[in-house]
């Protein structure tokens, strides 16, 4: 958690400053910021136009009846896309970028199911544990409406 929020707060910001001025000193200021404020309203465009074509298909995969899971994906792929594009830098609008254009955010996707569905096929077939412990205080039978310790709220009965 730690290194994640590291390269979060500190590496990104820093490598975006170190971009920005190697920007700014080959073109200029002015054209450097005009650049990224355009990048940040084609961004908003983008992710507004990519964000209603993933709610249709949403829509229409639950009209279908059919489970939603991938335009749920891609709905959070836009979303971060955008965030990224809104976000001041060249590298998180580089990002954002791929997250945002259909043939990038499909090979993203890709790749997330692969490497996430293990571990959610894991966690949606696993049943909860029913078993309840006995304890040490449960003589007259008042500790049995409590959870035992080493179930967590995922785990109440």
């Amino acid at each position: 958690m730690l290194p994640s929020l590291l390269l979060l707060f500190v590496i990104v910001p820093l490598v975006e400053l170190a971009v920005i001025l190697q920007v700014g000193s080959a073109i200029g200021t002015w054209p450097t910021i005009g650049i990224l404020v355009v990048d940040s309203l084609v961004g908003a465009v983008l992710m507004r136009t990519q964000g209603r074509a993933a709610w249709q298909r949403f829509a229409e995969a639950a009209r279908a009846g059919r489970p939603p899971a991938r335009e749920a994906i891609d709905g959070a792929l836009i979303i971060g896309g955008g965030a990224l594009l809104l976000t001041p830098g060249f590298v998180t609008d580089f990002l954002g970028v791929l997250l945002l254009l259909p043939p990038t955010r499909a090979l993203i996707r890709r790749t997330l199911a692969r490497r996430l569905t293990h571990r959610m096929v894991v966690s949606m077939t696993s049943p909860p544990r029913a078993s309840h412990r006995p304890r040490a205080d449960d003589v007259d039978g008042s500790a049995s409406e409590r959870p035992s310790p080493d179930m967590g709220p995922d785990r109440l009965p």
